[in-house]
Parts: structure tokens; sequence; C-alpha cells
């Protein structure tokens, strides 16, 4: 594949993508961004988002919580904390977290840690019903 940035994507639990690609788009700390072949060496970390990867005519979307990229010499590599597909996405399992999340998000005696969670927690799950339910 010499035209292509070689790519692969791990989670803690395996290795969820590995070959050549056009390109990758990362929901970057600072916003998302685009790495092609012949990319600077960077490392960064990423939040919660959408991966989104271009192969071939092919167009690959995940969910992620986060982790770290790194890119050198065309090589790069995703350390996910969690990543989906839109094939592995629970729908009702997102929708439910999303409510769980906004209620505790209402409760006004909700501890301070317990709001930060369900912040993160809604970010989740809203991240994975928009890919799930995308066309």
């Amino acid at each position: 594949m010499e035209n292509n940035l070689e790519l692969d994507i791990i989670s803690p639990v395996e290795k969820v993508f590995s070959g050549g690609v056009k390109s990758v788009i990362i929901p970057g700390t600072l916003g998302s961004f685009q790495v092609l072949k012949n990319h600077a060496p960077l490392v960064s970390s990423f939040e919660i988002g959408m991966i989104k990867i271009e192969k071939d005519s092919e167009v690959i979307e995940y969910s992620t919580s986060g982790g770290i990229f790194e890119v050198k010499n065309n090589k790069a590599i995703i350390l996910a904390e969690t990543i989906e597909s839109k094939e592995e996405i629970d729908l009702e399992r997102a929708i439910l977290s999303k409510a769980r999340a906004e209620q505790i998000l209402k409760i006004a005696e909700a501890r301070d840690d317990e709001k930060e969670e369900a912040k993160i927690s809604l970010q989740r799950a809203l991240n994975r019903i928009k890919l799930a339910e995308k066309k």
C-alpha cells in the first residue's frame, strides 16, 4: 500500500482495524483533525467523538470515548479507551444510558462527582446514538 497511511486501531480488548487508509479523522482534544500520508510526526490525545477512516472508496466510522493517537513515518496507531462500529452499538442500551445520565443531572442533591460522571456518560451515549442512527 505505497500510496496509503498504515493504520492500526487497538482497544483494551482487541485489534479493531489494521490496514492502509487514505485518511483518518480523529476527535482531538482541541478539535477534530485529519491525517493523510506523509503527515509530520504527531502524538495527541483525543476525546469522545467519531473516528472516520477513508479507505479506497469506503468510509468507516467508529464511536470512541477517547485515547491516544500517534503517527510517524506513514504509520499511525490509535489506542482507544473504547471503540465501537455502528453495527456493534446497542442502541437501546445507549438510549437507556442517556436517560439515566439526564436524570442524574436533573437531581439537585447529586454530588459534583456524580454530575461530572453523568455528563461524560451523556456525551458517550449521545455519540453512540448519533452513529447508530446514521443512515
